[in-house]
């Protein structure tokens, strides 16, 4: 099995086991064992652990996985178990782990007669001395519905208040603006003898729980916590998760503010005897975006903004990059260069009002490449997207001294007319 199908495999039995224990109880908060299970399945690192159902037991898995290990109670009705005592760590013997185990059981039934006894959860100690304790979420908001969580972590999370919190779904550079907008941050750049932590895994795992609350409608809220990080990587210490009843008869992504990127409008055609992706613009591609810009000639960058400018403002790039699909779309045309690396060579965009009855448009050409038929197939690209999605008309504007575009137009079928302001031409297409 290669690697992507078995990571596709192994996502679908996570998803499988939530719709399960949703299916059971309508209304589950799932305690460490499960919702670890179902983060293991998609992918995020979690700490060797064993669930046995009594002491004896929790006695024989922590030999089989070696002291010294972390005990910890399950019951579905305490959320902080470590508020009575219900987490001890270092144990390191047989004898350590059976008293524990019994003085959390009668604690348990000291303080919450009505909790029920599901078992314990049994790990390896996991020593990372440079670790950052951080804690990352995810929540459904009344208005925005799902939003990921991520902040500062540990048993002092309330009292540290450190946190951000960004619309799903994630990708890494919106998840590295997530970070970037809490306290720690700076900590986990390393200082004095401390090292960075290993920011990539740190993204991933803010990116993988994007995607599992992208995908599993039934999750209302998630927290692991404490997520430990330092310069190897990731490991899950604890974690919840709290389920409801969905409706599945529709779009899963219904429940999100912000579309997801929308691979299905991707499309490879042939230009100019080679390969040529078309695809949605990315945040990712901002790099790319600006060199795409710097490669234009005064005069078409004048066509295209309608003022003379000479670089894209970070504010200018980030609003073309990272735009909101449902509203906006912009398709880029791009393929790698002789050194490997993408290249955006044409852009398209349209705008639609509120109720989708017009879109506005544009289309840049690199200005080293124009001439040769990429306007009219990214303006063809942009026509069939917005009849796909039952807009009415299409528009633009376009500078008197900018025929090519008005040209090109024209062959489409589109109307062009003069505004009467300094000669600006307005471009239509009723679909």
């Amino acid at each position: 099995v290669r690697g992507q199908d078995l990571d596709r495999h192994r996502k679908a039995d996570a998803l499988r086991g939530v719709h399960r224990l949703v299916d059971a109880g309508g209304l589950a908060r799932l305690d460490h064992r499960h919702a670890v299970g179902a983060q293991d399945g998609l992918g995020l690192g979690v700490g060797q652990q064993v669930a046995p159902a009594g002491v004896d037991e929790a006695v024989n898995a922590a030999q089989r996985i070696g002291f010294p290990v972390a005990v910890k109670i399950l019951t579905p009705d305490v959320m902080h178990k470590s508020d009575f005592g219900g987490v001890t760590l270092d144990l390191d013997s047989v004898e350590a782990v059976r008293a524990a185990a019994g003085r959390m059981r009668r604690r348990l039934a000291e303080l919450f007669p009505q909790a029920r006894f599901e078992g314990y959860s049994v790990q390896a100690m996991v020593r990372r001395s440079n670790a950052h304790e951080l804690i990352v979420g995810a929540a459904l908001d009344a208005v925005f519905g799902p939003v990921i969580v991520f902040g500062q972590g540990g048993v002092t999370v309330e009292v540290a208040d450190d946190h951000a919190v960004g619309l799903p779904p994630l990708n890494l550079v919106l998840a590295r603006d997530l970070v970037d907008r809490t306290r720690v941050a700076r900590l986990l750049a390393g200082y004095r003898n401390r090292p960075a932590v290993n920011m990539d895994a740190v993204l991933a795992s803010l990116v993988q729980v994007s995607r599992m609350v992208s995908d599993i409608p039934e999750i209302v809220e998630l927290d692991l916590n404490p997520l430990l990080a330092d310069s190897r990587g990731t490991v899950v210490l604890d974690a919840r998760m709290r389920l409801a009843l969905a409706d599945r008869s529709g779009s899963t992504l219904d429940r999100l503010a912000i579309r997801p990127y929308p691979r299905e409008l991707e499309e490879t055609i042939t230009w100019q005897d080679a390969p040529l992706l078309l695809r949605p613009i990315r945040p990712e591609d901002g790099p790319a975006h600006l060199a795409f810009f710097d490669a234009l000639t005064p005069d078409d960058v004048r066509y295209r903004m309608f003022v003379r400018i000479r670089e894209l403002q970070p504010s200018q790039l980030a609003r073309f990059t990272q735009i909101d699909y449902d509203r906006e779309m912009a398709f880029i045309a791009t393929r790698p260069n002789a050194q490997g690396v993408a290249e955006t060579l044409a852009v398209g965009r349209v705008v639609a009002d509120p109720d989708n009855i017009t879109a506005e448009f544009a289309v840049t050409v690199r200005s080293d490449l124009k001439g040769m038929g990429l306007g009219k197939i990214m303006m063809q690209k942009l026509i069939d997207y917005c009849r796909s999605r039952g807009t009415r008309e299409i528009v633009g504007e376009a500078l008197p001294q900018n025929s090519r575009i008005t040209g090109m137009v024209k062959k489409l079928g589109f109307t062009v007319t003069s505004t009467g302001l300094e000669g600006m031409r307005e471009m239509r297409l009723v679909l």
